[in-house]
């Protein structure tokens, strides 16, 4: 997960303090004598949601903002999520925001826990639905530009910070989770869980109704955060969509410290970009279909034979070859870390196609390092030079594992209705084999009716949950409401390349293990030219 920091405008606090109790067709006083609504009370209007009494909340802000009104904060985090690929319903270019209420609370179900959540409630045009928006990288701040394109679509929409400030030194990374676990317990779980129970009440005070389905889509952390409410809460969310999840996240954290890792010990195996570079030419000429070389990625990377050591020097190192100790380095990152007692790969390495993203200089990766030193180890100081494949990995998972890893088994989720759509990138780090490997455990654990309850997409071409000279940019929330609702299982969903903010190439994204296959005839740049098969 790409470590993203944020600066989140700071919220004024209301005069009027929530208590943290709350009876049933009862009103409240603040210490200034002002009614609060019970938990059964109906809002009359947004600013009445501030008298509401909910327990473990604060209101921070209850104010309307107009149409066109809301401007995000301008960091690195707003610019990945106005990116094209990452528009929770498709959209080429982000559209300004219909007038809404906004709700900003801190929740504090501990003594160390200060989460702040946001629920938008549209005032015109509610579709009757609740969408939450999943967090990236770390965490630390809302997700506001996927909430405009929610609450765009009809949806009231909730984010959360999962109880940390990204903006702040204390807050960057996973710093915030020394020697505060139940700001760990808060990140994990309990924030994203809270906020949407939060959400529900809101919503049903301002509507007077309860939200009629209730989704959840999210990449990278927001994807591990959509199998945690899954399998923790099947309750929450009607449907999931799941991106890029990393899970297990210490053995996928460890994967992303095995390239700097393996070269720190062994200089020898340093390779430059550009050697990477010289090797994802070769696999692009040796494996990628017309369409692929037209276009710039390989259309089925597991497919591909090609092995680095064809390109090892025959005497001279020069720019177009691989010396043995380059071919030995990217052979192991394909491969991925191994426990040196049992055999076991940790967690695979990326999929061929992808070496312009690889890196072999001897450091570490900061957001899997934050994760050992901080969140496992608690300790800053620990070296990650000295990580011990087998018994290191073990004892992070015994402390993390509980926490925040999804086994296979989602039975209650699926039993009860819920439809999971996962979805990755081949140009991710993230291999899209051990994800599609996770699924099929999924359905060994599900009955027949369950197992209709879960797809995986594949993507060609795209990076960490969007970007590459693939496909990226489809309508997710369409997907999934179209499965939860009309029962329309997504078999085949059409994704567009948009470049400018213009469409310029269409292509469909097959529901696993289908791929998409040119028809040798229309145009490559038109989904209409692919079909959907089941590889050899």
């Amino acid at each position: 997960m790409p470590i993203m920091q944020s600066r989140r405008s700071r919220h004024t606090q209301l005069p009027r303090q929530i208590l943290a109790t709350c009876a049933v067709g009862a009103f409240f006083l603040t210490s200034a004598g002002s009614p609060l609504l019970s938990s059964e009370a109906r809002a009359a209007s947004c600013a009445d949601l501030a008298r509401l009494a909910l327990p473990d909340a604060t209101f921070t802000k209850v104010e309307t903002i107009d149409a066109g009104g809301w401007h995000s904060p301008q960091t690195n985090l707003s610019r990945i999520m106005t990116a094209p690929g990452m528009n929770l319903a498709g959209h080429p270019v982000q559209a300004a925001n219909p007038a809404f209420c906004r709700v900003a609370m801190m929740l504090h179900p501990s003594s160390d826990s200060a989460i702040q959540t946001e629920i938008w409630l549209p005032l015109q045009g509610w579709n009757g639905k609740l969408l939450g928006v999943g967090n990236f990288g770390w965490a630390g701040s809302l997700m506001y530009d996927g909430m405009v394109t929610g609450l765009g679509e009809g949806y009231a929409v909730a984010s959360t910070d999962t109880g940390h400030d990204s903006s702040t030194p204390e807050g960057q990374g996973g710093r915030f989770t020394l020697g505060h676990p139940e700001k760990l317990v808060d990140y994990a779980y309990r924030a994203d869980h809270l906020m949407t129970v939060m959400a529900k009440q809101l919503v049903r005070r301002f509507y007077g109704k309860d939200a009629s389905h209730v989704y959840w889509i999210g990449c990278s952390l927001g994807g591990l955060e959509g199998l945690i409410e899954a399998k923790r809460y099947p309750d929450d969310y009607d449907g999931i969509v799941a991106g890029a999840p990393p899970n297990p996240i210490v053995n996928f954290n460890g994967e992303q410290l095995w390239a700097g890792w393996m070269s720190y010990h062994d200089p020898a195996l340093r390779v430059g970009r550009e050697k990477f570079q010289l090797l994802n030419r070769a696999v692009m000429a040796a494996c990628a279909s017309p369409v692929g070389k037209s276009q710039g990625f390989l259309d089925e990377p597991d497919k591909c034979g090609f092995e680095p050591k064809q390109l090892l020097c025959g005497g001279k190192d020069t720019k177009g070859c691989l010396t043995a100790n380059e071919v030995k380095a990217v052979e192991q990152i394909y491969r991925g870390p191994v426990d040196p007692k049992t055999g076991k790969v940790i967690f695979p390495g990326p999929a061929k196609g992808s070496e312009d993203g690889f890196s072999a200089d001897g450091k570490a990766f900061p957001v899997a390092l934050d994760l050992f030193r901080y969140a496992a180890f608690q300790n800053p100081a620990w070296d990650w030079t000295t990580l011990k494949w087998d018994t290191d990995i073990a004892s992070a998972t015994s402390k993390l594992g509980p926490l925040l890893h999804v086994d296979d088994n989602l039975t209650p989720f699926f039993k009860r209705g819920g439809k999971l759509l996962m979805y990755i990138g081949w140009n991710d780090g993230h291999n899209p084999q051990e994800l599609a490997g996770y699924y099929q455990a999924l359905m060994q654990h599900a009955g027949p009716e369950e197992q209709k309850a879960a797809r995986l997409i594949e993507i060609p071409g795209m990076g960490h949950c969007y970007g590459g000279a693939g496909c990226d940019t489809f309508n997710k929330l369409g997907a999934i409401d179209a499965w939860v609702v009309r029962h329309d299982a997504p078999q085949t969903i059409i994704a567009s390349r948009v470049e400018s903010g213009k469409v310029v190439r269409t292509r469909p994204l097959c529901a696993w293990p289908q791929v998409a296959r040119y028809d040798g005839h229309g145009p490559m740049t038109t989904a209409a030219s692919f079909t959907c098969v089941v590889p050899e």
